[in-house]
């Protein structure tokens, strides 16, 4: 999932990939970033960046 955030998809183009729910993804998105302890979907992406 980091990695389509970090490719700049919404959360309805992640949730539509993945065959979930638009909410679904919208709660994983909030524990990724509770878990990195990070502020926004942006840090997000910087972080997976340097992680590839």
């Amino acid at each position: 999932m980091l990695e389509r955030i970090a490719a700049g998809d919404s959360n309805k183009l992640i949730a539509r990939a993945l065959d979930i729910s638009p909410h679904t993804v919208k709660r994983h998105v909030a524990n990724i970033l509770d878990k990195l302890a990070l502020a926004s979907r942006g840090q997000a992406a910087a972080w997976w960046r340097t992680q590839v």
